[in-house]
C-alpha cells in the first residue's frame, strides 16, 4: 500500500493533474498483452474502460512475444501526484492454460498479503478486489470469442516492486515483497482527502484484526518518533500518522471497537482539539487565541501577560511567552480537555490519552479520559 498522505495541505491546491492507479495500469497491460496473444501481432496503445472513466487510453512502453506468452508493460503517471509508485513499470504476461476462466496470479514485485485485516486472503498477491476485477474484465473484453473453452493466466509484475515497497506501509502491514495494485476508480486524485483517509482506515483496521488494542495517533514525524520512545512495547502497527484527521480516526477507532487510544502531538494542535476541533488543519480553523488567553486567565496570569497571549503569532510563541513569566499549567490544563473533549467525541466508547510534547520531545503534560460504565 503507498502512502498517499502528504506532510503538507497540498491535496487542497486546484488544478492539479489527475493520474492513473497501478489497478488501472495493471488492467491495461493485462488487456494489450491479452490482445497481442489472441491476434498475433504487437501492440503500442490499448483502450480500456475504467470504473468511472470508460474508453481510457494507455501507451505501451513494451509488448514482448515469448515461449510462454506475451508480456505488456504500462509506465503508471501518478499525474501530480507524490505516489511512490510513479513511473514504475506495471507490466503483465499472458499466456493460454487448457482450464478455462482467467487465471490471476501475483508475481515479481507484486506483494503477498501476510496478515488479516486487508481486503485480500493471507498467502494471496496483494491486487486488491477492484484491481482484480479490471483486470479481469479487460482481458475478457480483449479475448473475445477467441477463448473459444480455453483459459488464460495473467501475472502482474512490477520490476523493482520490491524496492518501492520500502518506502510504502506494505512491510508494515504485513505485505511482503512487493507493491499492492490498488485503486477503486482507477483514477489517482493528487493530494486526495478520500485517499488519505482510506489509508489511515486500512492501518487501522489491520491493527485490530491482528490484536492491537491500543492505537497511537500522531499528527506528524515528530510526535510518532516521541510516541515510540515513550510506548517503546507497543507493535509497529499500534501507531498511525493521522495528521489532521483525528476526527475521523477517533471515529473509525470506535467502529472497530479498539479498547484505547493515545493522541500525540503538540500545543498548537492540543489547544484545537481541547475546544472539540478534531479536524485541525488551518482550513478549519486557525490557533483560537481568544481561547488561550482565557485558558492562561484560569491559571491566574495578570491581564498584561493574557493580552500578551493574546496577541502572540502562534501557540508555540505562547508556550514562550509564560516560561519568561514563569507560568506553567497550560499544556496540563489544554491536554486535559483534549482527553475530555476526544471521550465526548466518541460517545465514552474508550479510554483517551493525550500526550503533549515540546519541539524537542520533551514530555510536557498528559490527559486522560476513562469511560464510565454508563457510557460503555
Amino acid at each position: 500500500m503507498t502512502d498517499p498522505r502528504p506532510s503538507r495541505a497540498d491535496w487542497r491546491k486546484p488544478n492539479l493533474r489527475e493520474g492513473f492507479t497501478t489497478g488501472a495500469c495493471a488492467a491495461a497491460a493485462a488487456a494489450a498483452a491479452t490482445q497481442a496473444l489472441v491476434t498475433g501481432q504487437p501492440v503500442a496503445k490499448i483502450t480500456i474502460d475504467l470504473p468511472v472513466r470508460p474508453g481510457v487510453t494507455f501507451a505501451l512502453a513494451r509488448c514482448e512475444f515469448h515461449s510462454e506468452g506475451v508480456t505488456c508493460g504500462v509506465i503508471k503517471d501518478a499525474g501530480d501526484d507524490p505516489d511512490v509508485t510513479h513511473g514504475a513499470e506495471i507490466q503483465a504476461t499472458v499466456e493460454w492454460r487448457s482450464a478455462p476462466g482467467i487465471e490471476l496470479a501475483g508475481g515479481e514485485g507484486v506483494g503477498v498479503v501476510t496478515k488479516p485485516g486487508l481486503p485480500v486472503e493471507v498467502g494471496e498477491p496483494a491486487i486488491n478486489p477492484v484491481p482484480r476485477r479490471m483486470i479481469i474484465q479487460a482481458v475478457l473484453a480483449h479475448a473475445g470469442a477467441r477463448l473459444a473453452g480455453r483459459g488464460l493466466k495473467v501475472t502482474i509484475s512490477v520490476p523493482n516492486g520490491a524496492a518501492i515497497a520500502r518506502q510504502t506501509f506494505n512491510p508494515k502491514l504485513g505485505i511482503i515483497g512487493g507493491i499492492s495494485i490498488l485503486g477503486t476508480t482507477g483514477i489517482v486524485k493528487p493530494f486526495s482527502q478520500s485517499a488519505y483517509r482510506a489509508s489511515i482506515y486500512v492501518e487501522l483496521k489491520v491493527a485490530a484484526q491482528n490484536g492491537v488494542q491500543t492505537a497511537v495517533f500522531t499528527t506528524g514525524d515528530r510526535s510518532e518518533r516521541y510516541a515510540r520512545r515513550r510506548y517503546p512495547a507497543l507493535p509497529d502497527l499500534a501507531f498511525l500518522q493521522v495528521g489532521d484527521h483525528m476526527d475521523y480516526a477517533l471515529k473509525q477507532a470506535r467502529r472497530l471497537k479498539l479498547a484505547r487510544v493515545v493522541i500525540s502531538t503538540m500545543i498548537g494542535k492540543v489547544s484545537k482539539m481541547a475546544q472539540g476541533r478534531f479536524q485541525t488543519h488551518v482550513s478549519e480553523g486557525s490557533i483560537d487565541h481568544d481561547f488561550l488567553a482565557e485558558s492562561v486567565r484560569q491559571l491566574g496570569v495578570d491581564d498584561s501577560l493574557a493580552a500578551q497571549v493574546r496577541g502572540a503569532n502562534t501557540a508555540h510563541h505562547v508556550q514562550q511567552l509564560l516560561r519568561r513569566a514563569g507560568v506553567t499549567g497550560l499544556e496540563a490544563r489544554l491536554a486535559q480537555q483534549a482527553a475530555e473533549q476526544a471521550g465526548q467525541f466518541i460517545g465514552g466508547a474508550y479510554s483517551v490519552e493525550v500526550l503533549c510534547f515540546d519541539l524537542h520531545g520533551e514530555l510536557l503534560a498528559v490527559g486522560q479520559f476513562l469511560p464510565t460504565r454508563k457510557q460503555i
